[in-house]
């Protein structure tokens, strides 16, 4: 038997079942790269024009679109997530999206959503890139 994974935080689910009617899909395969995840991320929410398609820009552009409300992220194909990149790089995502959430004036909920198998190695990966602090406070960022 594994590691025990820490509990994630409840932003973050993880989930095998069918896409949720009122959430925003990202591709997880078209996100396999940081460069990648943005241009997604700038497609699937229409960010704004100013968005750098860098972490902080995420963090303002995100922030943003929660002051007019609620927001669920559908990531499919999960396990592809960031897999092309330093393993580290997954980590700064769900740190970013954790202050993010932390910081809302309203909800930010982050589905992944892969198939069982699939999802098992995602949440491996998961614990491993944040260790014990999933669902910690953010490390400052320069």
């Amino acid at each position: 038997m594994g590691a025990v994974s820490p509990q994630p935080p409840a932003w973050l689910v993880y989930d095998g079942a069918p896409p949720e009617p009122h959430g925003v899909p990202v591709s997880g395969a078209a996100s396999r790269t940081r460069a990648g995840l943005h241009e997604t991320l700038a497609g699937s929410l229409a960010l704004p024009g100013w968005y750098g398609r860098n972490w902080d820009a995420l963090a303002d552009a995100l922030a943003d679109r929660l002051d007019s409300g609620p927001l669920t992220l559908v990531v499919t194909d999960a396990a592809d997530l960031l897999a092309d990149e330093p393993p580290a790089r997954l980590g700064t995502l769900l740190d970013v999206l954790g202050a993010v959430a932390a910081g809302g004036h309203e909800t930010l909920r982050v589905v992944l959503r892969d198939d069982p198998d699939r999802l098992r190695a995602l949440r491996d990966r998961v614990a491993a890139v944040l260790g014990g602090r999933v669902g910690a406070p953010p490390p400052a960022t320069g």
